[in-house]
Parts: C-alpha cells; sequence; structure tokens
C-alpha cells in the first residue's frame, strides 16, 4: 500500500511537472514570437523576423540588385528623371494615404528597371520597390498603376515576404546572410524577385491597395485594370507569375467589391499624364 502511494505520487509529480513545463514552453514560444515582432494578418503565416531585420534583409537585396546589372538594368534616375518623378508622386500619395502601417519605418525607394517584356513589380522586405517598363508600358493609366504599387507595397507593409520566409528558412537565412554568406543572399534575392504568395496573401495585398487608394482621388479599385486587360486578352498576355494565383476574374470582382464596401469616392484616373511619362522611358 505505501509503495503504490509513493508511485502515485511520483507518477503525479512527473505529470505535473510535464504540464509546467509545456506551459513553459508555450510561454516562451509566445514571448519570443512577441520579441521578434510576429504579426500576422488575415493572410495568415507566423513572422519570426523583426521591423529591423525586413530593413536589413531589403538592403541586403537591393546591393545584390544593383551590383547586377545585367540581370536588372536599372533606369539612370538623372536620365530618366521625369519617369523618376511621376512614379515618385504616385508612391508618396499612397503613402501619405494615412492607411500604410510601416510608412515611418521602411525606406520605400523606387528604381525602374529597364526590361519591356516583363510584366512585373515587386517590393522586398524594409519596402524597396522595383518597377519593371514592361507592366508601365503595358498600363494605360495612373489609378492602374497606382493600384499595381498599392499591392506591392502592401506586400511590405504586411511583411509577407518575411513571413513566408519564417515558414521556408526559419530564421536560418538571415542569421547566414548577415554572417556574410553570399551564395545564401543571392538565393533569397532570387526568391524574392519571383516569390508566389499565397492566395490569401495575394487577396490582403488587393484589399490593401484599394484601402492605400482610397482616401486619394484615385479610382480606388485601380489595381483592378491590370486584370481586366490580361481577362480581356483571353489570358493571352497572362505573365507566368500569375499561374498560381487567384483566378484574375476573382480578383477584379474583390477589387470592386472592396471599393463599394470602403465606400471610396474617387474616380481620377489621369490616363492623358500616364501616356506623358510613358513616352519619355526608353524604347
Amino acid at each position: 500500500m505505501l509503495l503504490h502511494l509513493d508511485l502515485t505520487i511520483i507518477e503525479n509529480l512527473v505529470n505535473m511537472k510535464r504540464i509546467i513545463f509545456g506551459l513553459s514552453l508555450l510561454t516562451s514560444v509566445v514571448l519570443v514570437a512577441n520579441a521578434c515582432g510576429t504579426s500576422k494578418g488575415k493572410g495568415g503565416g507566423i513572422n519570426l523576423y523583426t521591423i529591423e531585420q525586413d530593413k536589413q534583409l531589403g538592403l541586403q537585396v537591393a546591393g545584390e540588385i544593383s551590383a547586377n546589372p545585367k540581370e536588372y538594368p536599372i533606369l539612370d534616375p538623372v536620365k530618366y528623371k521625369s519617369a523618376y518623378d511621376y512614379v515618385f508622386k504616385v508612391r508618396d500619395k499612397i503613402l501619405n494615404s494615412g492607411n500604410v502601417n510601416n510608412k515611418d519605418k521602411f525606406l520605400w525607394e523606387v528604381k525602374i528597371i529597364h526590361n519591356d517584356s516583363v510584366l512585373n513589380a515587386f517590393c522586398t522586405p524594409g519596402g524597396y520597390i522595383y518597377v519593371y517598363t514592361g507592366i508601365l508600358k503595358y498600363l494605360d493609366s495612373e489609378d492602374q498603376f497606382a493600384g499595381v504599387m498599392g499591392h506591392e507595397i502592401a506586400h511590405a507593409d504586411m511583411r509577407h515576404s518575411t513571413r513566408q520566409m519564417t515558414s521556408m528558412y526559419g530564421i536560418d537565412a538571415m542569421a547566414s546572410i548577415l554572417t556574410g554568406n553570399r551564395e545564401m543572399l543571392k538565393q533569397v534575392t532570387t526568391g524574392l524577385i519571383g516569390l508566389k504568395f499565397s492566395r490569401n496573401h495575394e487577396t490582403e495585398a488587393d484589399e490593401k491597395s484599394v484601402s492605400y487608394l482610397c482616401p486619394t482621388d484615385y479610382n480606388a479599385a485601380g489595381g483592378a485594370g491590370f486584370f481586366e486587360k490580361i481577362q480581356a486578352a483571353g489570358g493571352a498576355s497572362q505573365p507566368e507569375f500569375l499561374s498560381t494565383h487567384p483566378d484574375p476574374g476573382n480578383r477584379i470582382e474583390h477589387f470592386h467589391n472592396s471599393k463599394t464596401t470602403m465606400g471610396c469616392t474617387g474616380s481620377k484616373n489621369y490616363q492623358a499624364e500616364y501616356k506623358a511619362m510613358v513616352s519619355k522611358l526608353p524604347k
């Protein structure tokens, strides 16, 4: 009887220790996640990178892009000052909407890449924005471009890239890059530029684009214009990076529904001004 009692006490103590250890471990994970700036949006995904690490990673990737002019021929901001001034104006209009969470934390630097065959734009962690001449020439108006830029800004603002990096690499990639691993930096740079965001993240970025444009005089659903052109062409010109994204028709509907839900009243598209800017880009 005494032996049975002792064993029961010991077993209870062991179970209690397991429970306490489990709770301590859970608490530690939560504390570490909070300390690392864990963020979650409707798109989901835990982020173990800090805001500062987003900025450091973006700076490293921007340096890698600048060092590779053959693959990323960036237009000279002096020679093409008018085009850059125009792009900066659109960027600032979005940033000053009051809806960009990390407006004052990220750099939001913009570069134009001269490649007419690429219908794309992307934004690295930390707010380094890259726009290809291909998509600038493909779009028809300023509100369409603002919608696309708003979408890319949203990916950085909602920290989608580092959310996905948390899932793919944990924090090992950042540690490796900060210790000078160039191969890892090249791998991450290539991955970020060609990153296929989850459907939830794309939907979240579309919705954020509308919210950024909503307080402005733009048509807040301007981002739908890109997909409307693709749909009108029967999908023939659809870029490869859209192959795993939500259906363009669904995205068009979501842009317009979000505009209605948010009560956005802007209607300007500034088509003439936009075409004048595009005419000054290199042929």
